[in-house]
């Protein structure tokens, strides 16, 4: 199948590429993405939106032959979202990693501090510790010195969604930072950031324990959750 991989805030497609050779092993075609204004650093990044960034993947779905996995970091779990509720009949599976659907009017983060057009990779003392778990010093210094800034319109720009057949579409999970334990628990509470993955009808939960940044800390076994997502299908 075609898996078309979409990257969290401030990273390009090359962030996944510890992550896709399992994939490619297994037969697949990997497709990660780099979106709009990710180019790199100096790219223009004005007028650049979260519809932009869903169109994008939108554009990749109708570039396969055949129904596709999408798999969305973080942020990009917002935007996959917006991609499965613009062709849910092309989707056989969303895979939210450390992330999850964003419904209708949600923004993915509009505290991100900001500089004109663009949200640069704020300094570390601006994480949760359980972001950062697993994630060293190198680690930390690889990121830096490949972070792009973020368009702010895709940080702050509300989401709007159409078609609610995307209930219908099977997801994954991969819990990271929190464990799935807690997400359902956030779900039978009726808490309002998990409301968009309490209406997915068909939801597995894989656990993962690390940081936010899996593809860093555990790609191989990231790669190997991803994989078993889509042999399900």
């Amino acid at each position: 199948m075609d898996i078309i991989l979409v990257p969290g805030f401030w990273l390009d497609a090359s962030s996944w590429s510890d992550v896709t050779p399992p994939l490619v092993a297994a037969g697949h075609r990997a497709v990660p993405l780099t979106m709009p204004g990710l180019e790199a650093r100096d790219a223009p990044r004005a007028g650049i939106g979260l519809r932009d960034h869903i169109n994008a993947v939108v554009a990749a779905v109708d570039g396969a032959d055949q129904p596709v996995v999408l798999v969305g970091h973080s942020g990009g779990g917002a935007i996959i979202h917006g991609a499965v509720d613009a062709r849910p009949d092309r989707v056989a599976r969303a895979i939210y990693v450390d992330s999850g659907p964003l419904g209708e009017g949600g923004v993915i983060n509009d505290e991100l501090p900001a500089d004109g057009d663009d949200v640069p990779l704020p300094p570390w003392e601006g994480f949760d510790d359980a972001d950062l778990t697993d994630l060293d010093d190198g680690l930390r210094a690889m990121f830096r010195a490949r972070a792009v800034p973020e368009p702010k319109g895709v940080a702050y720009d509300p989401q709007h969604l159409h078609d609610e057949r995307r209930y219908g579409v099977p997801a994954t999970v991969i819990a990271c930072e929190f464990p799935s334990a807690v997400v359902k628990e956030w779900i039978d509470a009726g808490h309002p950031y998990v409301a968009e993955l309490a209406r997915i009808r068909d939801v597995e939960y894989v656990d993962l324990p690390t940081g936010h940044w899996p593809q860093f800390t555990r790609p191989a076994d990231l790669g190997a959750a991803i994989l078993a997502a889509v042999d399900r299908q």
